[in-house]
């Protein structure tokens, strides 16, 4: 059994679909930060049967979470101090969010302007459907 050390002061991501910790990883430019990331795949779930884990230290304040609640927004976030969890953040969905999702329409105008970011809002909260806000095409997550 692999055994991964508790952290001191960051924040541990659990309950991450099986797969996704890269996605996460790079999203969130973790790469781009100067702490220690620990990275659990398929680790052995009874909620999920199989799942994801990063650990990481550092401060949670430095990071964007609208963009793990698009990725996933069941993801278990805990907030760790000292050694043990101070709070559990919930991931409500973002109305808008830039440069996460992309516009796969080739019609939209950020197929043809390169620098343009890509906006999607919510047009749906309870379907979890986001839009482009340019051409108001439907994210669906097989076009990533």
């Amino acid at each position: 059994m692999l055994n991964v050390g508790k952290i001191e002061e960051g924040f541990v991501l659990d309950h991450i679909k099986a797969g996704k910790s890269l996605s996460i990883y790079e999203h969130l430019r973790l790469d781009k930060l100067d702490c220690t990331v620990a990275i659990i795949k398929n680790a052995r779930s009874s909620k999920l049967g199989k799942k994801d884990i990063l650990k990481v230290e550092c401060d949670i304040n430095m990071l964007d979470l609208a963009i793990l609640a698009v990725i996933d927004h069941t993801i278990t976030v805990n907030v760790i101090k000292n050694g043990g969890i101070v709070e559990k953040r919930a991931l409500p969905l973002p109305l808008q969010i830039k440069n996460v999702l992309h516009c796969k329409n080739p019609r939209c105008i950020t197929s043809i302007e390169q620098g343009l970011p890509h906006i999607f809002f919510l047009a749906d909260e309870e379907k979890e459907v986001y839009r482009c806000r340019y051409c108001e095409e439907k994210y669906s997550e097989r076009s990533t």
